[in-house]
């Protein structure tokens, strides 16, 4: 769409192209490779949280009910102790880790089939997913506002961290400009 006095030729956006072969860079082999990996891990988070779901459930229970941390009064206000809740915040974090993981491996199927542009952009969309889950959801909600970090028994501080760094490394590499062209994601 063009604006009042510009010249609707030159607002066009040229037709995106699959790389060729001779163009593939490292880069993008490099973020191939690294989406396929965070698409590989999170799916099998996702598969042992269905096949398992006992398991993280209690996790889930015991950081929202924060009754494993230090109880001080003045935060024990902030936990959710209903059971229905409990388990419908951990059907939601199934639920947002299997779109994750089938949004990577989307993303993985593009990068081989070497069309750049729509890998870059799944691949960045299922990124930010995972970074939005355990940075914002287990680290800053699960750590600090229900003070996981107090709990010796029930703390996903360590986990939900190698899952930031490994999906924020894999998103900058996806982001790096080397071997697209210039106006695409």
């Amino acid at each position: 769409m063009a604006f009042p006095g510009e010249n609707p030729a030159m607002t066009t956006t040229p037709p995106r192209t699959p790389v060729t072969p001779a163009r593939r860079t490292g880069l993008d082999l490099a973020s191939g490779v690294l989406t396929g990996t965070v698409a590989l891990y999170i799916a099998l988070v996702a598969f042992g949280n269905i096949t398992d779901f006992g398991t993280n459930q209690q996790f889930v229970e015991h950081v929202l009910a924060m009754d494993t941390t230090f109880r001080d009064d003045d935060l024990m206000w902030r936990a959710i102790t209903s059971k229905g809740l409990q388990d419908t915040a951990y059907v939601a974090i199934i639920v947002w880790e299997s779109v994750a993981a089938l949004v990577l491996i989307w993303g993985t199927s593009l990068w081989v089939r070497r069309d750049v542009d729509l890998a870059r952009r799944y691949s960045t969309y299922g990124l930010l997913m995972l970074l939005l889950l355990f940075g914002a959801g287990f680290i800053a909600i699960g750590g600090e506002w229900f003070a996981m970090w107090q709990s010796k028994s029930w703390n996903g501080l360590e986990a939900a961290t190698r899952v930031v760094v490994l999906s924020g490394v894999a998103l900058v590499v996806n982001q790096l400009p080397g071997g697209r062209q210039a106006g695409s994601m």
